[in-house]
């Protein structure tokens, strides 16, 4: 008898084991201090419902928009990554669109994109403004530094207009635009934004002139393979989160805000203390602006401010920025000064390379970093052509000490005589090595760079050295 009750009683204990593993499969363990209000939420959270592949396929075929949206085991293994393998990515991302999504949809109704690219900054960055790959691309959009440039982007060691969600997303669409001008084909088009035009028409080559995505998909560079999956992918899982489960019950909304112009150098941090805000509600409402603090050169930077702060800022506003600038700057300008690339402090020259030329000879001759000649030139390599031009910051006075014929900068490039019957009217500015129209456009008061673009007739960005502007009237 006693043997009897013993068996029964491990024979208890054994179904007792097996449901509990059971339930490890659900839910995760949750202390019982922690209450099962939490328990509760927790195993709402955390289940996750079965859709099979004929499921999705079905969903996906319900979802209308200008893009096309293919289906295939590619697609679906994406799918699985956000709604099962990765939640946690993707509640973060869920929790964020109230703060970008409007912002996006405001620039693409600008430029008559379809509304379903809002979904495209979450492939590139997740959402996070500040986002910096392996590769150097930043921001929302993941814009390389020379062609956020060429998109009138400014970055210098202060500020890095990139991660600026507005000015980015304005660049990215006019980027987009044109890649599906050049392509007629959506799918193609968020193939070049992710890899370049030409490693998309190089595909098309590669794979007999075919012209669809999925015809010259095997010839595109491995990241873009999985670029158009992702971008499906994450469409269908922000479109049917609810039926994954997912409750974002800590969505996170923008912050409302005015603007303070600032004509001066100003530690953010001691405007922080100043403000009674804290410095990470001011660091997320100016993503652009790389350190803790604006430069002396500075001239009408708009700084983001809680808009609550405004009327407090505009009744004391000398004295905050007498105190905003009390310390900081020998800090700073230290850090400029021996940041790699950095060019604080230093006179620009250009180098024309001629035969015998290398990075190292040119980095001795001239007492800099081959580092610093890559980051200033946007050199990968050590190749260099000759006849190329390379922009060389050296400390002030050195250049006049250089072999003149290498140096070919300090005089200014005069404009090619202009076209026959042509004649220009008004004051111009010519343009230098390295300048950027945001560049000529801070040089002048109440020049803009929309302005510039209209008084030339200029459709793009892009200027070259020698080049005449018209700046006014």
């Amino acid at each position: 008898m006693r043997i009897h009750v013993l068996f029964k009683g491990f024979i208890a204990l054994v179904l007792c084991v097996i449901a509990g593993i059971s339930n490890a499969v659900t839910r995760p363990y949750l202390p019982d201090t922690l209450g099962n209000e939490r328990q509760k939420n927790a195993v709402e959270f955390d289940f996750i419902p079965d859709h099979n592949y004929d499921h999705v396929a079905d969903r996906l075929s319900c979802m209308e928009g200008e893009i096309p949206l293919t289906f295939n085991t590619k697609v679906y293994s994406f799918i699985n990554y956000f709604a099962v393998r990765n939640r946690e990515y993707t509640h973060g991302i869920l929790s964020r669109t109230e703060i970008y999504f409007p912002v996006i949809e405001e620039y693409l109704q600008k430029y008559g994109l379809p509304d379903e690219l809002k979904y495209l900054a979450i492939v590139e960055s997740g959402f996070n403004p500040r986002a910096v790959s392996r590769a150097g691309a930043g921001g929302l959009w993941q814009f390389m530094p020379y062609t956020g440039r060429s998109y009138g982007l400014h970055q210098d060691f202060y500020i890095d207009e990139r991660f600026d969600p507005h000015k980015s997303t304005d660049a990215a669409c006019k980027y987009i635009k044109m890649m599906y001008n050049m392509f007629g084909d959506w799918e193609l088009a968020l193939a070049a934004y992710n890899s370049g035009p030409g490693n998309v028409r190089k595909a098309i080559r590669r794979s007999g002139y075919k012209k669809g995505y999925w015809e010259i998909y095997r010839y595109l560079p491995r990241e873009t393979r999985s670029y158009v999956p992702q971008f499906v992918a994450i469409q269908y899982v922000m479109r049917y989160a609810h039926e994954y489960n997912f409750i974002i019950k800590d969505k996170i909304y923008p912050m409302e805000y005015d603007t303070l112009m600032v004509d001066e150098f100003i530690n953010l941090k001691l405007l922080a203390n100043e403000l009674n805000i804290c410095y990470e509600d001011l660091e997320m409402l100016n993503p652009a602006i790389k350190r803790f603090a604006l430069p002396d050169a500075i001239k009408k930077y708009p700084v983001n401010i809680p808009i609550d702060k405004i009327a407090f800022i505009r009744k004391n506003r000398e004295e905050i920025l007498i105190n905003s600038a009390l310390t900081g700057k020998n800090e700073l300008q230290a850090l400029a000064r021996n940041t790699p690339g950095s060019t604080y402090g230093r006179e620009r020259i250009v180098h024309r390379v001629r035969s015998g030329d290398v990075l190292g000879t040119i980095a001795q001759r001239y007492h800099v970093r081959i580092s610093n000649i890559r980051k200033w030139n946007h050199i990968r390599g050590n190749l260099i052509l000759i006849g190329q031009r390379l922009n060389i910051w050296v400390l002030p006075g050195r250049h006049t000490n250089y072999t003149a014929g290498h140096v070919a900068t300090t005089k200014k490039i005069k404009p090619d005589a202009p076209a026959s019957g042509k004649i220009t009217i008004g004051k111009i500015y010519y343009v230098q090595p390295g300048d950027t129209l945001w560049d000529i456009s801070r040089k002048y008061e109440g020049l803009s760079i929309e302005k510039i673009k209209k008084l030339n007739n200029l459709t793009s960005s892009r200027i070259t050295p020698g080049q005449t502007l018209i700046i006014g009237e």
